[in-house]
């Protein structure tokens, strides 16, 4: 008697029926640029190089992480798409680059196409928040590999800058304002550690207000960002992402100047007291593990700050100057609080 690939457990035509049902989420997304439309053995974008004096393409990938642990304990898939965008696409706009597409990559043991029209539901709309347009993608069907109903996600981003446009560490001056950007909570770093301080006992019951808490997407910052690089002269960005503050706002600086932030000068989350105090976390732990509400910090001259933070607040984000940007002493570390 022979087998087929579905009794290996890999479906083919559920497969095909997915991707017709996914292909009108998409295409709600796509810009002017697009061509053709999903389905086929790749995404085509026009590039308009009339638009640009000397562009550059930028690329990132990320994954959501074991955040993704929690939206299989509680069956909420929905946001972990955002997420997914979020990550490389943050990571474009540090370079001041607009976000152009995205691709995804969702590997599972079982498709189950009403549990992945969720999570590209939330894909298209992380997608909708960039101003990008979801491309295409991947689906596999890998019996075996994965625990049974889980899934992994991978995305691929890329954007455009002008050459002599970009920002970075080459802008940056002493005396610049750090000005931080409130996070949505944990965003899609530490979630390690978030389940060993809260779901060591896999079979407890998770409380649902701190589900709610901890499965906030992460916030795009892509829109206001590139809205401040066009109406303040905004010299760097920073993605506070694994490694936290230190780990991060150092990549935004030139190698002789150092950040000099000042601790308790924004409003940290209450999500982050109640790991901290649950898991008996020491603060400097904390710091590089999690954004401690910063998502992003912008590096700015002085004059600029009240009018980027009007800008900021009309996009609904809460700002606040957290530190300034110092020459760097001999044998002195790039990040300090003080």
């Amino acid at each position: 008697m022979s087998i087929t690939y579905k009794d290996a457990g890999v479906d083919i035509e559920a497969g095909d029926t997915f991707v017709k049902a996914i292909a009108p989420i998409a295409k709600s997304t796509h810009r002017p640029e697009v061509i053709g439309s999903l389905g086929s053995f790749s995404g085509l974008f026009h590039l308009d190089k009339s638009k640009w004096k000397d562009p550059l393409l930028v690329a990132a990938t990320d994954g959501v992480g074991t955040k993704l642990k929690l939206a299989f304990m509680t069956n909420r898939h929905n946001t972990v798409g955002i997420d997914l965008v979020a990550m490389s696409v943050n990571d474009l706009v540090v370079c001041g680059a607009e976000s152009l597409f995205f691709l995804d990559y969702l590997a599972t043991s079982r498709l189950d196409p009403e549990r992945g029209k969720q999570v590209v539901g939330g894909i298209a709309e992380g997608c909708r928040q960039a101003g990008c347009a979801l491309l295409g993608g991947e689906t596999a069907e890998m019996p075996g590999f994965y625990q049974s109903d889980e899934y992994d996600l991978a995305g691929f981003a890329v954007g455009i800058v002008d050459r002599q446009n970009m920002l970075g560490p080459d802008n940056v001056k002493a005396g610049d304002v750090l000005l931080g950007m409130a996070s949505s909570g944990v965003h899609s770093n530490g979630f390690s550690l978030v389940r060993k301080v809260f779901f060591s006992d896999e079979e407890a019951e998770p409380d649902p207000l701190l589900m709610d808490k901890l499965l906030t997407p992460t916030r795009i910052y892509v829109k206001p960002c590139l809205e401040l690089k066009e109406k303040i002269d905004l010299h760097a960005l920073a993605h506070i992402t694994g490694g936290g503050l230190p780990g991060n706002l150092p990549r935004a600086l030139p190698r002789h100047l150092a950040a000099e932030v000042n601790e308790g000068s924004w409003t940290s989350p209450e999500i982050f007291k109640i790991i901290q105090q649950r898991g008996k976390i020491v603060p400097e732990e904390m710091l590089r593990t999690f954004n401690m509400g910063i998502g992003m910090v912008a590096l700015i001259a002085q004059d600029d700050l009240h009018a980027a933070q009007g800008i900021l607040a009309d996009a609904g984000i809460e700002s606040w100057a957290i530190g300034l940007v110092r020459d760097r002493r001999e044998d002195d570390q790039q990040f300090s609080m003080r």
